[in-house]
């Protein structure tokens, strides 16, 4: 069954909800795991996207997200600040372009990014256009027509904005947006012309129903670069007590959402170290794409320790480094 599926992808099928929530439950897992990397296999070969990101300004979020530290209304300990030092940030960029990272963003916490931000990010894209050969990637909240187009004039070629969960499950996370607004964002930002990028956080109590939903709202929105984050539950949050996934869980998801968004970058993001030495096993499920470096309010691997670990995976970077 898995094994004609996997097939029938390669040849352009779409699967239904039923076929992915079918082989979720009922195919052993090496299996799926296995035919999962076959697709990944097949369709990218051994090219891996990578990422990695600066929080360019953080904290002091008015939004209420349930999972996040930079949220006012949680009363977690975090450093604040308005504006990333760009030297920071061009130095931050430079290290991880010479290991091979291909995309370098700039991330805001907040509803949506001031014009005087704006205005800021325009020097620091300015100079990393100058300085390195990486693509420019954003992170800014909620956009307008406008804003977008300032953004693309800036050399960003890619957009970010996380669903974050399925829309039946949403309203369980955050409350102080909706997630037809994050969908309105995507649509004018691709309306604008930039690619986006747009996954979620698994582990947030949904159920597995619930995030082959998600897999397959991306899939209609036609994206094309999938984060998955898995939940790191940070104390003073509402979800600090939520139970981590298990290893089981997360390879299941990733290796479905190869099988529902064949053609994407499934791009594994902040929670990853989590699963400690067994993290590798989500790059031999379907996941050809990650987050590299620390993430926004978490530490992760680090850059050496990534770089090492893709490269004895069999992952040929340099032939994926833009110039």
């Amino acid at each position: 069954m898995i094994g004609k599926l996997s097939q029938k992808v390669l040849s352009g099928y779409e699967i239904s909800f039923n076929d992915a929530l079918g082989i979720a439950k009922d195919v052993q897992s090496a299996r799926l795991y296995k035919e999962a990397d076959r697709l990944r296999r097949a369709i990218h070969k051994n090219k891996l996207d990578l990422c990695s990101i600066v929080n360019a300004k953080a904290g002091q979020c008015t939004e209420d997200c349930k999972f996040c530290a930079q949220s006012v209304h949680h009363d977690v300990e975090i450093a604040s600040y308005d504006l990333v030092n760009p030297a920071q940030a061009i130095a931050l960029a430079k290290e991880n372009e010479l290991a091979g990272v291909q995309r370098f963003s700039l991330v805001t916490a907040g509803r949506a990014v001031s014009e005087q931000n704006l205005a800021e990010f325009r020097k620091i894209y300015k100079e990393l256009r100058s300085d390195t050969g990486m693509s420019l990637c954003a992170s800014m909240g909620f956009l307008t027509g406008e804003k977008a187009v300032q953004l693309k004039e800036m050399g960003v070629s890619r957009y970010h904005c996380n669903l974050e969960t399925c829309r039946s499950f949403f309203p369980n996370v955050c409350t102080s947006h909706t997630w037809d607004e994050k969908v309105a964002t995507i649509k004018i930002a691709q309306d604008a012309g930039l690619e986006v990028c747009s996954g979620g956080i698994i582990g947030l109590g949904e159920s597995l129903e619930q995030r082959l939903e998600l897999a397959f709202e991306l899939r209609e929105l036609g994206i094309l670069s999938v984060p998955l984050n898995i939940l790191n539950p940070i104390k003073n949050t509402p979800f600090e007590d939520l139970e981590p996934l298990s290893v089981a869980e997360v390879l299941t998801c990733v290796a479905m959402f190869r099988f529902i968004l064949p053609n994407a970058v499934i791009r594994l993001g902040g929670g990853r170290d989590m699963l400690g030495d067994e993290q590798n096993k989500c790059f031999t499920s379907g996941a050809n794409g990650s987050i590299v470096g620390n993430y926004l309010t978490t530490s992760g691997n680090s850059l050496e320790e990534d770089v090492r670990m893709f490269q004895e995976l069999g992952f040929d970077m340099r032939d994926n480094h833009r110039k």
